[in-house]
């Protein structure tokens, strides 16, 4: 396993093993933020009265490098995205650069990637 697979990228966050957060117009997208914070603030918009226990843990390139590769889609917040786009590149993947400008000008928040 190389260097780059063990960045960390950002935070996911699960309610159960069936259950991880997801965003998006599919609503299959799973949720990279790039804190703890970022993520806890947007468990607070999506569950106003704490009644889900979450659980937030790390996420890294390899990880979602093989998410990817299995068909899984991932929203990036900015954050994590600045942090995921270099590495996936590197990796020879075909992936876009985000403007995220562009994209809350139109009340998009997240910038959603999948393998095709």
């Amino acid at each position: 396993m190389n260097e780059r697979s063990h960045k960390v990228i950002g935070y996911f966050a699960y309610a159960s093993n069936r259950e991880v957060i997801c965003t998006g117009q599919s609503r299959k997208a799973c949720l990279i933020s790039g804190s703890d914070i970022a993520m806890r603030n947007f468990l607070k918009e999506i569950d106003h009265n704490g009644l889900m226990k979450h659980t937030i843990k790390k996420t890294r390139f390899g990880e979602i490098l093989r998410g990817l590769k299995l068909g899984a889609e991932y929203a990036f917040d900015e954050v994590s995205y600045e942090r995921f786009y270099p590495l996936a590149r590197e990796e020879k993947l075909a992936v876009s650069k985000a403007d995220f400008n562009e994209m809350k000008s139109k009340g998009f928040r997240f910038f959603t990637v999948q393998l095709i």
